[in-house]
């Protein structure tokens, strides 16, 4: 599902104009995507938590040539479904 379809099927469920549903949603990534890069955890009951993770630097193999390289520190983001997800997932 892309991020057309997405809306059509909120819109059509929500019972809002494709534009409103379209303006929300965007609205909520944003702000999702505003404090996740803030360090914030965001957290949607039901659905689950967006939130940050720092990955020590290491070292790694080129694909190929086996030879050594090193993979830099990086701050991930990290999203943990809710049991509730998981369960419908699961079915």
């Amino acid at each position: 599902m892309n991020k057309a379809q997405l809306i059509e099927a909120a819109s059509e469920k929500a019972g809002l104009s494709k534009k409103d549903t379209e303006s929300a949603l965007s609205a909520i990534l944003e702000v999702i995507v505003t404090a996740v890069a803030g360090g914030d955890r965001v957290a949607v009951p039901g659905f689950g938590a967006f939130a940050t993770r720092e990955r020590l630097a290491r070292t790694g193999l080129r694909p190929g040539t086996t030879e050594k390289m090193e993979i830099p520190a990086a701050t991930v983001v990290r999203f943990a479904p809710a049991t509730g997800f998981k369960e419908a997932v699961n079915k």
